[in-house]
C-alpha cells in the first residue's frame, strides 16, 4: 500500500475518537481520519473527473440506431442525444446519492464504458431487437447480480480472492486509468498504421495548445501534491479548465470531431470545447425512464442467445466493481488486514440496483467509477463525498451547459497521479514467489493492454488456479475460485461457444 503523504491520505484517527457533529458520526468522518472540507473535495474532484459520462454516453448510445432503425426515445438523434444525457446524469446522481448513504463509500457510479457500447453494437443493433428489448437484458442482468448479492454469493467470491491477487488489481487499475486518462487527452494516440499501435501525441510529437493545457496541468498538479498543497488535484483540473477556455479564446482551435463524430482535427480539444455557454440552465426531459422490455430478446433472439448475452454482461459487471471497490479502498487506506473494504456487502448491494436502474432508465447498466480513485487521492474517505457527487451529476441535469465546458485535457491530468499513487501498492506483491507473481503479473499488465478490467481479473484468476493444480497444491484453491476461474474460460470462448449454438 502506498505510504500516505500530507496532500492525499491524511493520518488515521485515533481510536475511539468522538465524532464533532451529527453528519461526523453518521459518516464516521472523524473516525476515518478525514474531515468535512476532505469529503467535499473529493466528491468534487470525482465528479470532475467522471463528468465526461453525462456527453460520452449520448454520443455512444444516442447517437445510434437499433435492429429496427429508431433512436432512443423514438425520435431523432438530436433527441435523442438529450434524453441520454438527461437520463445518464439523474441515475448516476441518484445512485452514487445511495452509495454514500447506505454504503458510506466514497464510491461513484455511472453509466459503464465499454458495457454500453456493447449494449449498443452487440445488442441493440442485432435483427428486430429495439433499445427496449436491450435494456430489459440489462435488468434482468442486474437483478441476478443483486440476487447473488442477497444470497451472500458475490461476497464469498470476493472473500475467496488471496489478498495477493486483490492488491494487483489494484495496481493494474491504477495503470488502466493511467492510459485512460493519456489516451483521453491525445498524449497517447493509435498510430493506425504500420507494427507499432501507439505514438507520442501526433505523429511522434506533442503539437497542439490542448496537449500543452494537459502537460502544464500534469506538472501543475505534480509540483503541488511533492509541496503539499491540499486540493491539489481540484486545483489542477479547475486550473487546467480556466486554462482552457482562455486558450480557445485566443486561438479558436475547436473540436476534433465533427458533429457527426468525425475526426477531422488532430489538434483539437477531446470531448469539449472550453467556452463559456449561452445559457446556463437547461430543463432536463426524462421521458426515457421504464422504456424496457424485459423479455423481448428472448422471443427475437431465441433463449440460448439470450441467456449469452445476459451471460456476458453479468460476468463483466459481476468483477469490474470487485476490482473497483478493492483499488479506492486501497487507495484511502481503507482495507482490512484481508484487503477487503468495509460495508462490502452494501457496496456490492448499491452497484447491484445500479445495473438495474441502468436498464430502467434507459442509460444502459450503470456501474462503480474508478475515477472514485482521484476523490480519494484528494482526501475522501466517506459515503459524504459520494452524497457530493451523487448532487452534482443531479445538479447536472439542470445545469449540463457548464459540465460541458470541461475537456479532457483539463479533467485526466487527475488520472495520472491517482495512477502513480495507486502504482505505488506494487510492493505489496512478493515477486519472488512465481506462484502468485505470476497471475498478479498478468492482472496488471493486462488490465491496460486490453482496455479491460475483467480480462486482467480473469487472467489472473484462471493462471493462479492452473499454476496451484500444476504444482499439486489444489486444496489450496478455495471452491469458489475454481468455479469462477470456469466461467472466466467461458468468457474468454464465448464466440465460439456462441458459434458452437449457432447464435
Amino acid at each position: 500500500m502506498a505510504k500516505p503523504t500530507p496532500s492525499t491520505k491524511p493520518a488515521t484517527a485515533t481510536a475511539g475518537s468522538a465524532p464533532t457533529s451529527g453528519l461526523d458520526g453518521f459518516f464516521r468522518i472523524t473516525e476515518r481520519g478525514s474531515t468535512v472540507g476532505r469529503e467535499i473535495r473529493g466528491g468534487l474532484v470525482t465528479f470532475f473527473t467522471m463528468a465526461y459520462i453525462v456527453v460520452l454516453n449520448p454520443l455512444i448510445i444516442g447517437t445510434q440506431q437499433d435492429g429496427t432503425g429508431q433512436f432512443l426515445g423514438g425520435g431523432d438523434i438530436v433527441k435523442a442525444q438529450t434524453l441520454v444525457a438527461a437520463g445518464t446524469a439523474l441515475i448516476a446522481g441518484v445512485m452514487t446519492l445511495l452509495m454514500g448513504v447506505v454504503a458510506n463509500y466514497p464510491l461513484a457510479l455511472a453509466t459503464g464504458l465499454g458495457l454500453n457500447a456493447f449494449v449498443t453494437f452487440g445488442i441493440a443493433k442485432l435483427p428486430d431487437m429495439t433499445w427496449a428489448d436491450a435494456m430489459g437484458l440489462i435488468v434482468i442482468e442486474g437483478v441476478i447480480i443483486l440476487v447473488l448479492v442477497l444470497t451472500g454469493f458475490r461476497q464469498a467470491v470476493f472473500r475467496a480472492i488471496p489478498p495477493e491477487l486483490k492488491t494487483a488489481i489494484s495496481v493494474g487499475i491504477g495503470l488502466f486509468i493511467t492510459i485512460i486518462g493519456l489516451v483521453d487527452a491525445g498524449f497517447v494516440r493509435r498510430t493506425g498504421t504500420g507494427p507499432v499501435p501507439v505514438e507520442l501525441g501526433i505523429g511522434g510529437a506533442l503539437n497542439g495548445w490542448p496537449l500543452l493545457v494537459f502537460v502544464v496541468g500534469v506538472l501543475a498538479i505534480i509540483l503541488m501534491t511533492v509541496t503539499h498543497v491540499k486540493g491539489a488535484i481540484l486545483y489542477g483540473i479547475l486550473g487546467g479548465t480556466v486554462l482552457a477556455i482562455i486558450v480557445e479564446a485566443i486561438a479558436k482551435i475547436g473540436p476534433q470531431v465533427d458533429a457527426t463524430g468525425k475526426f477531422v482535427n488532430p489538434a483539437g480539444w477531446g470531448l469539449n470545447v472550453p467556452t463559456l455557454p449561452d445559457n446556463i440552465i437547461d430543463v432536463p426531459d426524462f421521458s426515457l425512464l421504464g422504456h424496457f422490455n424485459l423479455l423481448g430478446s428472448f422471443s427475437k433472439l431465441g433463449v440460448v442467445a439470450a441467456v449469452l448475452l445476459v451471460f456476458t454482461l453479468l460476468l463483466a459487471d459481476f468483477f469490474d466493481t470487485m476490482g473497483t471497490m478493492v483499488a479506492v479502498g486501497a487507495e484511502g487506506g481503507l482495507l482490512d488486514k484481508n484487503g477487503n473494504p468495509p460495508n462490502s456487502d452494501k457496496i456490492l448491494m448499491v452497484d447491484s440496483v445500479a445495473a438495474i436502474a441502468g436498464g430502467v432508465g434507459s442509460v444502459s447498466s450503470n456501474t462503480s467509477y474508478i475515477e472514485s480513485a482521484a476523490g480519494v487521492g484528494e482526501g475522501a474517505r466517506t459515503g459524504l463525498a459520494s452524497v457530493v457527487t451523487g448532487s452534482m451529476f443531479l445538479l447536472a441535469t439542470f445545469f449540463a451547459p457548464l459540465v460541458k465546458i470541461v475537456p479532457y485535457e483539463a479533467a485526466t491530468p487527475a488520472l495520472i497521479i491517482v495512477g502513480f499513487l495507486m502504482m505505488q501498492q506494487v510492493k505489496g506483491i512478493d515477486w519472488d514467489d512465481l506462484e502468485v507473481a505470476i497471475p498478479a503479473f498478468l492482472t496488471i499488465v493486462l488490465m491496460p493492454f486490453t482496455y479491460s478490467i475483467t480480462a486482467g481479473i480473469g487472467a489472473g484468476f484462471v493462471v493462479y488456479t492452473l499454476i496451484k493444480a500444476v504444482r499439486g497444491k489444489s486444496s489450496q484453491i478455495h471452491p469458489l475460485l475454481w468455479t469462477v476461474s470456469v466461467l472466466f474460460v467461458i468468457y474468454f470462448a464465448i464466440t465460439p461457444i456462441k458459434e458452437l449454438f449457432g447464435v
